[in-house]
């Protein structure tokens, strides 16, 4: 994990819900396959160091087929068919910013470039979609959105469906952007998140601060 994202989540490493929430891990691996692999559960941390975060893209859950998760909310490794969801955020790309997108869909490249991939849940059982919500790992991730609010400006959040976008609570308004949407997934990405331009509107928002763009190419 980055040094920058281990001192500032010190404090929940060592508090008592986060080693119930290591022995709840144990269990569940004994008795089921877990997502990710143990080494990429705190991935997007490693791959966006706290003070390189630029973009905050929420999700909920790890994919829970075999292959698809590794760290990364919406992502998946090369060679995995893309998600329904993953779909739907690559034809919204395209339309925005006119990329050409590959078909790959593996997001390291925008992990890379400062946009934090953070789910709210950092682990799941194989076949089983929100199998571990509710055992700490929201309270931790939490913790990381509030340092992001308190301690940096600027940056932008996309918040993308009702369980994105309740985390507005822990979002200073005054510090930061959001961008609000309906959720990628099939069942809403009609309604509202086809079209809402998030991609391009991110990088307007981080030129008029000096920054440079991130490039949504994959």
């Amino acid at each position: 994990m980055d040094p920058g994202w281990a001192e500032r989540l010190k404090a929940q490493f060592n508090a008592t819900y986060f080693a119930e929430l290591k022995q709840f891990l144990v269990r569940e691996r004994e008795q089921f396959t877990v997502f990710p692999k143990g080494k990429d559960i705190l991935r997007a941390f490693e791959l966006t160091p706290f003070d390189a975060v630029r973009v905050v893209i929420l999700g909920q859950d790890p994919y829970h087929g075999p292959g698809q998760a590794h760290g990364l909310c919406f992502s998946v490794p090369e060679g995995v068919p893309l998600p329904p969801s993953l779909q739907n955020i690559f034809k919204e790309v395209a339309r925005d910013t006119k990329l050409h997108m590959s078909g790959k869909g593996d997001l390291t490249p925008w992990a890379q470039q400062g946009v934090l991939l953070l789910n709210a849940t950092l682990t799941v059982r194989a076949g089983e979609a929100g199998s571990h919500q509710g055992r700490g790992w929201e309270r931790f991730t939490d913790a990381a959105i509030a340092a992001l609010s308190n301690e940096r400006t600027g940056l932008v959040f996309m918040l993308w469906g009702k369980y994105a976008q309740d985390k507005q609570a822990l979002i200073d308004t005054d510090r930061h952007y959001i961008l609000t949407a309906p959720h990628p997934s099939p069942l809403s990405a009609h309604r509202g998140f086809l079209g809402c331009g998030h991609f391009s509107a991110a990088n307007e928002i981080l030129a008029a601060q000096g920054g440079l763009p991130i490039d949504w190419r994959i």
